[in-house]
């Protein structure tokens, strides 16, 4: 039985040591549970275009990852390739250290290249919350819509902490119904998920995609 939250959820693996066989398996994992989409690293969007030919099983993978600090250029080429290889949706990191310089013009350029790398493509922009002020959470936001995203999320995974409620729902406040919201980073239970969700999130973003799913169809 798939679970309705199920179409909320992408199933995240984007751990340095992965392997072919894990990403296999995470493949067939969102086919059986109805995830809406694999979120992995660019190495492996071509072997899961294979995988989940014909399934409806979306294909996000990232780019400028994990920190944001690669030259705009290289996010580019990061993205087009990745488009060529079958990625339906790009994850990139905001350059972080330019937000907080207060290079505005250099953070909208960069979003905004990518954006047209991605062609019609999903943007979505991770603006690392762990690290920014309120203020820079949300002219982040701000930039981001400028530059044509159509989602922002909380976090990599990678940073000094994940998605909290308080961020979704400044986010969502932030950029208003239309747009989307991915939560991620640290999110493993299904009282986790609902949170976020309740909060203002369109998208869950999770490592724990099966235990989220299969404690929705237990209660």
């Amino acid at each position: 039985m798939v679970s309705s939250i199920a179409s909320y959820i992408e199933h995240t693996l984007l751990r340095a040591d992965a392997t072919a066989k894990d990403i296999r398996k995470l493949c067939r994992e969102a086919r059986v549970y109805g995830l809406c989409a694999v979120c992995v690293n660019p190495i492996f969007v071509a072997l899961c275009r294979r995988l989940l030919r014909g399934s409806g099983v979306r294909i996000a993978t990232v780019v400028g990852f994990p920190l944001g600090a690669t030259p705009t250029d290289v996010k580019a080429h990061e993205t087009r390739r990745a488009v060529a290889d079958g990625a339906d949706e790009i994850d990139m990191v905001l350059p972080i250290g330019a937000l907080r310089s207060k290079d505005y013009r250099y953070v909208r350029t960069d979003i905004r290249t990518v954006r047209k790398a991605a062609v019609n493509k999903v943007l979505k922009v991770i603006i690392e919350t762990a690290y920014l002020t309120r203020r820079e959470k949300v002219k982040a936001c701000r930039l981001a819509l400028e530059a044509g995203a159509g989602f922002v999320k909380t976090s990599t995974g990678f940073g000094p902490g994940g998605a909290t409620t308080g961020d979704v729902r400044l986010l969502r406040a932030a950029v208003g119904p239309g747009p989307g919201v991915k939560a991620s980073g640290g999110i493993r239970t299904i009282a986790d998920a609902r949170r976020m969700l309740a909060a203002g999130a369109s998208r869950i973003g999770s490592s724990a995609s099966v235990a989220i799913v299969r404690g929705a169809e237990e209660q």
